[in-house]
């Protein structure tokens, strides 16, 4: 059995891939519950309204993050114990924080023409946009602390306290008649404890100073480098300015590539929205809501495995990303066959749990079901390409995904309404999967089934 990384035998890998899997199980049980909550308390229409505002919420944040989590993931698993965590940490937030504030303001602002373009009642729009700078934070702060080897944060946060919070803060305000603007703050809301509890974690556990030194001038560095097929990219975080432009300058062309990712995701139910109204769009929503289900379980294992993946490529240790990529790509289809056959099956009966309105789903359901079983096949093709180091090449599957997306659902949605939707997202995700697949399969011979498949039954010959 050889061994990698620290040489410990594979009760880490298999401790966090569970960790985050337990999060992300936390979060998916609550949103489905969120979803029956709405759908059996609200009529279509404002049903309909809610998820549209709450998805153009997370499509924005997930803009706004500018996929600084994904930076701090790759800095502070590179080097976990200088003192330069604080530095790499300010220069992260700053703009993040910056950028989010102005959208908050904008979406404020511009409460009117929103609520005209998507059909959301006035007054959803600023209960949102007072929480979005929070929501945005939460998930840049939980990433970091992802990238200094803890789980536990992620599981507290991202797994029990954010959803739960979310359900019970829903359910108390339909209980009492609640308006859709106070249903949606309602909704927001948990982001603020979540962000604040992070930061203290992190307060705790990130070595150096408690100031951000943001000026210019020399001081402390630290280098984080990322080896992949296209070479060797580096840059060094210096406290000062330089410490800031060094950062981005490698998060930068992946802030783009993360952004086209969050309109990817949340785009469908904006666009049943815009084109066919509210009330398709809560169908839509129900219908597709076991997505989540197996969205969340690939984002609980990438939460584990990337850090470790990134270590991998940066080394140049092809046999261990292969095994690590093959090994997941087995979990995610253990973990997550079983449900999109299962929901194939049985959406004639699970649908009309939502209401009667939600019963014509099923087309949808099984368009959802055949897309997740090829796309969860590929395994977590486009996070081998980021750690890789292949950004670019991301960034331009995304878009040639979301390209797709948006060109068969303004083709279909007119005349096929929820339907057609379906089959514009399911055409985009077999996009985004199929591109880096080739890519990583051509240029550094990665696969997602071999001999390291088996592995995944034998927890204990997994090793990080």
């Amino acid at each position: 059995m050889s061994a990698l990384g620290t040489r410990r035998p594979g009760s880490g890998l298999a401790r966090g891939s569970l960790a985050g899997l337990a999060a992300a199980g936390g979060g998916a049980a609550s949103q489905f519950l969120i979803v029956l909550l709405i759908t059996r308390s609200l009529d279509p229409d404002a049903a309909g309204a809610f998820f549209t505002a709450t998805a153009l919420c997370l499509m924005l944040a997930g803009i706004l993050r500018l996929d600084a989590g994904n930076g701090l993931i790759y800095a502070l698993a590179r080097r976990p114990r200088e003192s330069s965590g604080r530095t790499v940490l300010w220069a992260a937030l700053t703009p993040v924080a910056a950028v989010s504030a102005l959208a908050a303001c904008a979406v404020t602002v511009f409460d009117g023409e929103l609520a005209e373009l998507t059909g959301v009642p006035d007054g959803v729009w600023p209960a949102l946009a007072a929480t979005l700078p929070a929501v945005v934070l939460a998930d840049v702060l939980v990433s970091a602390t992802r990238g200094l080897g803890s789980m536990r944060p992620t599981l507290l946060l991202d797994g029990l306290g954010r959803p739960m919070g979310q359900l019970l803060l829903v359910a108390a305000g339909v209980l009492v008649g609640a308006s859709l603007p106070i249903l949606t703050a309602a909704w927001a809301l948990p982001a603020v404890p979540a962000t604040v509890l992070a930061a203290v974690w992190l307060r705790r556990h990130l070595p150096g100073s408690t100031a951000p030194p943001l000026g210019h001038g020399g001081g402390e560095m630290v280098a984080f480098r990322a080896r992949g097929g296209d070479g060797m990219a580096a840059f060094r975080l210096a406290r000062g300015g330089g410490g800031m432009a060094a950062f981005w300058r490698y998060t930068g062309p992946r802030s783009a590539a993360a952004a086209i990712q969050a309109v990817f995701q949340r785009l469908d139910i904006v666009i049943v929205a815009v084109l066919a109204g509210p009330a398709p769009a809560a169908v839509y929503t129900a219908a597709t809501r076991f997505k989540v289900v197996g969205q969340l379980a690939n984002q609980g294992l990438v939460q584990a495995v990337q850090p470790h993946l990134v270590r991998a490529l940066a080394d140049g240790d092809l046999a261990r990303a292969r095994r690590l990529y093959q090994t997941t790509t087995m979990w995610l289809v253990v973990l997550t066959w079983p449900i999109w056959l299962g929901y194939a099956a049985l959406a004639p009966w699970l649908l009309p749990l939502f209401g009667p309105s939600y019963a014509d789903g099923v087309a949808i359901a099984l368009v959802l079901s055949g897309t997740m079983v090829v796309a969860t096949a590929c395994g977590m093709v486009d996070v081998v390409l980021i750690a890789s180091g292949r950004t670019a090449a991301s960034l331009a599957n995304t878009a040639c995904a979301v390209a797709v997306t948006i060109v068969v659902d303004v083709l279909l949605v007119p005349s096929h309404g929820a339907l057609g939707a379906a089959l514009g997202w399911s055409a985009g995700v077999l996009a985004k999967n199929a591109l880096p697949l080739v890519q990583i399969s051509r240029r550094y011979g990665l696969r997602p089934f071999g001999r390291h498949s088996a592995s995944a039954f034998r927890l204990r010959r997994v090793v990080v």
